[in-house]
Order: C-alpha cells, then structure tokens, then sequence
C-alpha cells in the first residue's frame, strides 16, 4: 500500500508508521554428537558418506556441496574454495585433515572418477540434484532412528553450534559460513552452552573419539 501511494499514484508521504509483524525467533535444528554418529554410521556408500561429512565438516548448504568441483579442494593450504555461493560471494573454509582423508578414500574408490565436481552422477557426468542430497539425508536419519524433524541443513547448524560449544569466537564462525550479517549468526549463541574462544574443525574431533567408519 505504502509504494502504491506513494511511487505510482504520486501522493505525498503520509503513512510515516506503519506496524509491521515481528518475525519469530526460530532457534536453528540441530543434532548432537550421539546422533551425528549414529547418523554417519547409518551409511554404507562412500559417496553419500562423504557428501555428509563435507556438508558437516565445513557447514555447508547442500546447494554449496552439489557445486563443489575437485579443484576447489585445496590440499597444500587446507582450505575449500566456496564460489559464488549465496549472495555471489566467494568464501573459504577449512578443510580438516579427517575430511581430507575421506575425500581422497571416496576419490580412490569411486567408479568413473568424477572429472569435473567432486560429488558426480555416475549416469550424467553432471554435479548431483540437490533433491536427491536432501534424499541421501533423510534416508540416513531414517535409518540411524534419529526422530527428530530435521533436514540436511541441520548439518549446517549443527557445525556453527558445536563450534560455539569448543570456544570458537562467533566473527570467524560468521566468515565461514558466509554470513552478511552478525545477526543472523547470533542465532546460534541461544542453543550453545559455553564461551567462546579458538577454531578446531568439529569433524576432527567426532571421527578421532572412534566409532565412525569411513
């Protein structure tokens, strides 16, 4: 109403105050440790395995992790090139030891070796829908009996959380996972538990506790 008046029929300002709804406060879904193992355990295909590491290990959004091309992975520096993800921004994110390791067992293993993306349809050649991540997902959390009503983003969340939880300080987490505004990564101070303070990949820490395959 506010630009019809005003920007098509020309009219002088007068609505200075309008009341706009307030927009709730949804705390992010996540998942804890336990059921991350679980969650992980519950897959046996190294590629799909794999998928959901990466999506966890550097909290990615499941369209950044279909997009994913082999050289973006950068060994020498430990970094993953994120390009043009949301907002046509570039960023970087760690890329843990642990992951590194899955990454190149999945690579060996994998049949045609994917030439262009990291995650390839083994039909097409092409990077994988995301609708059948998401599917990857769900099927797992199925599988591993985790009830709750999360999906892959949960992952994402999950990953911001737990490094909250290990003392990371909250403007790193905001650069890795490309957040324009503080704000919205501030979401994640009302499900962690304790202070902040360094950066260890959360991966690390779940696979070297034991009792994840990969």
């Amino acid at each position: 109403m506010k630009f019809y008046f005003e920007q098509v029929l020309k009219r002088e300002k007068f609505f200075w105050e309008i009341p706009r709804p307030k927009r709730p406060l949804l705390l992010p879904k996540l998942l804890n440790e336990k059921e991350l193992g679980k969650l992980f355990n519950s897959l046996t295909n190294k590629k799909h395995k794999a998928m959901l590491f990466t999506a966890y290990s550097g909290g990615l959004r499941v369209s950044e992790i279909v997009n994913l091309k082999i050289k973006d992975i950068d060994s020498g520096s430990l970094q993953i090139l994120i390009e043009k993800a949301k907002g046509k921004k570039d960023r970087y994110v760690n890329l843990s030891p642990v992951l590194l390791d899955i990454l190149r067992s999945y690579l060996k293993l994998e049949q045609p070796r994917p030439k262009k993306f990291l995650f390839e349809s083994g039909y097409t050649g092409t990077a994988y829908p995301v609708r059948t991540v998401q599917q990857i997902f769900i099927n797992a959390k199925a599988k591993a009996g985790i009830l709750k009503s999360v999906g892959i983003h949960s992952l994402r969340h999950s990953f911001a959380t737990h490094l909250l939880d290990k003392g990371t300080d909250i403007r790193y987490i905001k650069d890795i996972l490309g957040h324009f505004n503080i704000k919205t990564t501030e979401r994640y101070l009302h499900v962690s538990k304790r202070q902040l303070v360094n950066i260890i990949s959360p991966l690390d820490d779940l696979v070297n506790k034991g009792g994840i395959e990969w």
